[in-house]
């Protein structure tokens, strides 16, 4: 049977039961997509991280109950907690590459994390009417 380390990592708070919980699992070399969809599903919370290591530092992916998302924080810094105190890393700084948004970076000083993320160039669309309708309204501005 294969063991997998679970955490249950309660971010942005001080406090237990707080924040925004995720779910994160070190692993020590990917399992299939399905099976990491389906431990997303077993521990369902709203995001699960799982990383393993890289030589650059650490491979990050993100996953809901529905499947594999590109990008997500709470769960990002959950997996940087974990890494800093559970597993021991003694540097400053975590380097995650990501396969959807490239690398992101989480620096220790003290108690904080800070998180380096990338600007996406937000881009006008047309909203579609469905959404408009439900909304209640006929236009956006």
């Amino acid at each position: 049977m294969l063991t997998v380390d679970f955490y249950l990592i309660d971010a942005f708070t001080q406090h237990t039961f707080g924040g925004n919980a995720a779910a994160v699992c070190p692993l020590t070399a990917w399992l299939p997509d399905e099976r990491l969809l389906q431990m997303a599903r077993q521990h369902n919370q709203s995001e699960k991280a799982f990383f393993v290591p890289s030589e650059q530092g650490f491979a990050l992916r993100w996953f809901t109950t529905q499947g594999e998302i590109n990008l997500c924080g709470h769960a990002t810094r959950a997996a940087a907690h974990v890494i800093f105190t559970a597993m021991g890393y003694a540097g400053d700084t975590i380097r995650f590459s990501t396969w959807f948004v490239g690398e992101l970076t989480v620096t220790r000083s003290d108690a904080w994390l800070t998180l380096d993320f990338p600007a996406w160039q937000a881009e006008p669309v047309t909203p579609p009417a469905l959404l408009l309708r439900c909304l209640g309204i006929d236009a956006a501005v």
